[in-house]
């Protein structure tokens, strides 16, 4: 549909018939997408309309339709088998590639897809353009330095993205399926030293955590979305370490939780977490961290919050 199209206004699709017509091809999509908490909202506008008409055969059908998504949505939170995509942030450098240059974007890409894969498509297809000894992959998600490259050649940069919430948007968003849907910002994390290096001891390895901010929320027509705003925030060691004990007690949480219980997960998990091979596991992060009060009055509250995550992390 188009308001530039002539005569779309006396068209069929221009009429409450060809709007409910539309609304209903749409439900029947979202459902083969397996997106069926939208299959609800769309049949949201259509019931009031099949109601004003007293068209119970179309009522009958309809509810029918909503049953059987509401069934696909506790068969699929039962059995925690639902994939929404994985997400990849990709950035282009070189003059090669024109209006393309210095621009990032978020691909999503089908669900369970590695990085290699997604890797050696963009490689395989630039490489077609531009010849394959033109292109290269930057295997880090470092920042670029452009004074290192190579100006005949086009570098592409990929980097698996997570979807970013702030703590007040997760209030609102429980369930898996409002983790996945309408989303725009993503992020990725960069583990780094002072002296250069991408990993060092407890004690010196920081992490810059990058917030991406795309033009239009997932799920879009397209499956790459410009990025329009980046935002850094750098990590210190013991907010590291914070950061690190808090996904642990998340982890620990979750496997204890589980329904039904799965003792090999929750194996995993303890071993993971507390096993004495563990390198930079809780037992090294509490000699490190927590062995002294900090000389710098500024990473008190830091310390203490170590403290309490210890703290919530063996009551579980």
């Amino acid at each position: 549909l188009s308001p530039d199209e002539d005569g779309i206004c006396s068209g069929r699709y221009f009429s409450e018939s060809g709007l409910v017509g539309l609304l209903e091809q749409a439900a029947e999509l979202f459902s083969t997408g397996g997106l069926y908490e939208t299959v609800n909202e769309v049949y949201k506008i259509v019931i009031p309309i099949l109601e004003a008409h007293r068209d119970f055969r179309k009522l009958t059908l309809t509810h029918s339709k909503l049953q059987k998504a509401f069934d696909s949505i506790i068969n699929k939170v039962l059995g925690q088998k639902r994939m929404f995509g994985t997400y990849f942030r990709v950035g282009f450098y070189g003059s090669k590639f024109g209006d393309l240059d210095e621009q990032e974007f978020v691909y999503k890409e089908p669900a369970i897809t590695k990085l290699p894969e997604i890797s050696h498509r963009l490689e395989g297809f630039y490489g077609q353009c531009f010849g394959e000894d033109a292109v290269e992959v930057i295997k880090d998600s470092a920042p670029v330095d452009r004074t290192k490259l190579d100006p005949n050649k086009a570098y592409i940069q990929i980097t698996f993205v997570e979807p970013y919430f702030d703590e007040y948007e997760m209030k609102d968003r429980i369930t898996y399926f409002e983790k996945n849907f309408n989303i725009c910002r993503f992020m990725y994390t960069t583990p780094f030293t002072k002296d250069g290096r991408p990993r060092g001891e407890l004690s010196e390895q920081f992490k810059r955590n990058t917030i991406l901010t795309t033009m239009h929320a997932f799920p879009y027509i397209k499956t790459r979305i410009n990025v329009i705003e980046r935002e850094e925030f750098i990590l210190t060691p013991i907010e590291v370490a914070i950061e690190d004990m808090h996904k642990k007690t998340q982890e620990l949480t979750a496997a204890t939780n589980q329904e039904p219980p799965d003792a090999k997960m929750l194996q995993m998990v303890l071993q993971g977490s507390v096993g004495a091979t563990v390198n930079q596991g809780p037992l090294e992060v509490a000699q490190v961290f927590l062995a002294e009060i900090p000389a710098d009055p500024k990473l008190y509250r830091h310390h203490n919050k170590l403290r309490l995550c210890f703290k919530e992390f063996i009551m579980r």
